[in-house]
């Protein structure tokens, strides 16, 4: 007998002036890892950790050193509420500034988003339980970039940023 497959759309708040990475791991001590990587990173980072655990307890684990952003994160786990899934808030950082870190810690399978735009997460849900199938990322193109919008992606690159000499 085949079993029931259910699809939702979960919309996950990211607070003003922040980032969000989702991604899925495989271990409980994922977030004393995820915690040991970012406060490592920059001694301005603020952040909040949450991860769905898929057995034993079952619990939305949670660190991080900004109280307000980790109960952002578990807001958004709860939402999503799906096996072995995290959340990482950011803010006075990026994800350029930490996705490789986060991608190094062990226990790390994918990250499926990293991003400050609207975010839907597509999750599939079935009798045993829920999974992330992908995400949804902001909104579509409206073209392409002409000569004018090149050179105002350099422009932000090199003077606004400073992410490009």
């Amino acid at each position: 007998m085949a079993e029931a497959l259910r699809w939702s759309v979960e919309s996950l708040e990211i607070p003003e002036g922040c980032n969000l990475v989702l991604g899925q791991s495989h271990f409980i001590k994922t977030v004393e890892d995820l915690y040991e990587a970012l406060v490592t990173s920059s001694p301005s980072l603020e952040f909040g950790i949450a991860f769905c655990e898929a057995s034993g307890d079952c619990l939305i684990r949670r660190d991080g050193n900004a109280p307000d952003l980790v109960k952002a994160a578990v807001e958004n786990a709860r939402r999503v509420n799906a096996g072995h899934v995290f959340v990482v808030l950011l803010r006075n950082g990026y994800p350029i500034n930490v996705l490789d870190r986060i991608k190094r810690v062990q226990e790390v399978c994918r990250v499926f988003a990293a991003t400050a735009n609207p975010l839907q997460v597509l999750v599939a849900q079935t009798e045993q339980g829920r999974g992330v199938a992908g995400v949804v990322d902001g909104f579509p193109t409206l073209g392409v970039e002409t000569e004018e919008d090149a050179a105002g992606r350099r422009h932000l690159l090199r003077e606004i940023i400073g992410y490009k000499r």
